[in-house]
């Protein structure tokens, strides 16, 4: 069983930047793939970036590549998303979810533990 909590979320103006976290339980944490998705009002969830269980593979969503950067610190049971260059589209609310293999994926289905989330507004 692994606890998922995040944290950093809050206002901030267009061209902003923001660092979300996402406190994890359980003493394996190491072993699992973590991501966070995000899902505004009225819209589906989407995947924004994903990390392996070392932190030594990444993969981002196109919306998010070259201004978000997603890592995890095993020693901690954290992962941490940076967001930079913020814009009013990435307005949502940000959840970290956890998957028992330690392969990142894209697909939300795929993850079997998730955190209550973190709203992010960014403002024009």
């Amino acid at each position: 069983q692994v606890q998922l909590v995040e944290s950093g979320g809050g206002l901030v103006q267009a061209g902003g930047s923001l660092r979300l976290s996402c406190a994890a339980s359980g003493r394996t944490f190491s072993s699992y793939g973590m991501g966070w998705f995000r899902q505004a009002p009225g819209k589906e969830r989407e995947f924004v970036a994903a990390v392996n269980w070392s932190g030594g593979s990444t993969i981002d969503a196109d919306s998010v590549k070259g201004r978000f950067t997603i890592s995890r610190d095993n020693a901690k049971n954290m992962v941490y998303l940076q967001m930079n260059s913020l814009k009013p589209e990435d307005t949502a609310i940000y959840y970290c979810a956890a998957r028992s293999r330690g392969a990142y994926s894209s697909r939300w289905l795929e993850y079997d533990y998730w955190g209550q989330g973190t709203q992010v507004t960014v403002s024009s």
